[in-house]
């Protein structure tokens, strides 16, 4: 029992710090006065170094896993910029966290993984909580713009689903060249924008993102991802943007409303009750 509950239960912990690195991105990507291009550019170079600079090397053994992985993580970086460009952040935010639905349906059909009922509750409470927590800020939007931000749930869904075809390989070389590939194309973009100050705070900021936001985030979500199912992953992940606000709130002082806080307790509250149940199923069969 013992050998078979650790692993999921360590899997879990590592996606939900995953979780919580990935909430930082509100609060620094807010102090940073710059386009969002070379924020997402350098970023993902930074995360890019810091990766290789842990690893000591790119051993990218290429597969159709690890293409998709990191082909459908550096579109969900890119597409969510550009949707934040074209239309509001709430929009952009709840549309990208359609993703869990995308992936129980993938993960049923590519991965053979069963989806269990508490698992479909918790889909549904989530995507109530994700529309609670965003209710007081959604508009129409433009209609590019929350395509773009959809298409963004549809490429984090497969995200989710190719790094799990990784479980017996090493889904950090796709975030490797996933970032590289962000990168890549973020910076070209952003040579043709006016260049912002570089301040020290700015600096720090995009230190902090590429480190320990999306850099540090790849060393968690690899090895949780290795140790629950795809859905399970993502459900776990949705806790980013609840944590979101909690930092704002924390070193800024901006208050969360009200809707924010019942959003929050209704996601937290069913993927916390899903992820018991599971554990305890887990634990009664072995």
């Amino acid at each position: 029992m013992r050998s078979t509950f650790s692993p999921a239960l360590s899997g879990a912990l590592a996606m939900i710090v995953c979780g919580f690195l990935w909430s930082l991105a509100g609060l620094f990507i807010k102090v940073l006065n710059w386009n969002p291009f070379l924020i997402a550019g350098l970023r993902s170079l930074i995360a890019f170094l810091f990766l290789f600079a842990l690893v000591g090397t790119v051993r990218l053994k290429w597969s159709g896993a690890l293409l998709g992985a990191a082909l459908a993580n550096a579109a969900t970086m890119l597409l969510f910029v550009a949707a934040n460009k074209t239309t509001t952040a709430a929009n952009a935010i709840l549309l990208q966290y359609l993703a869990p639905v995308f992936t129980a349906l993938f993960s049923v059909i590519f991965l053979k993984e069963h989806l269990y009922r508490e698992q479909v509750l918790a889909l549904f409470m989530t995507m109530v909580g994700m529309v609670v927590l965003f209710l007081d800020r959604l508009s129409p939007g433009q209609l590019v713009g929350n395509l773009m931000a959809l298409t963004s749930a549809f490429t984090f869904s497969l995200m989710f689903i190719f790094t799990r075809m990784q479980k017996e390989g090493d889904p950090l070389q796709s975030f490797m060249a996933s970032h590289a590939v962000a990168a890549l194309v973020a910076l070209t973009v952003a040579i043709f924008l006016p260049l912002p100050p570089f301040t020290t705070r700015a600096i720090g900021s995009i230190l902090v993102l590429g480190v320990v936001q999306i850099g540090l985030a790849a060393f968690f979500f690899s090895y949780g991802i290795k140790r629950v199912s795809a859905v399970t992953a993502n459900l776990l992940a949705v806790i980013e943007p609840v944590f979101n606000p909690v930092w704002v709130f924390l070193v800024l002082g901006e208050a969360p409303t009200a809707n924010t806080l019942v959003g929050g307790v209704i996601i937290l509250g069913s993927v916390t009750l899903a992820s018991l149940i599971s554990a305890r199923r887990i634990s009664k069969y072995t």
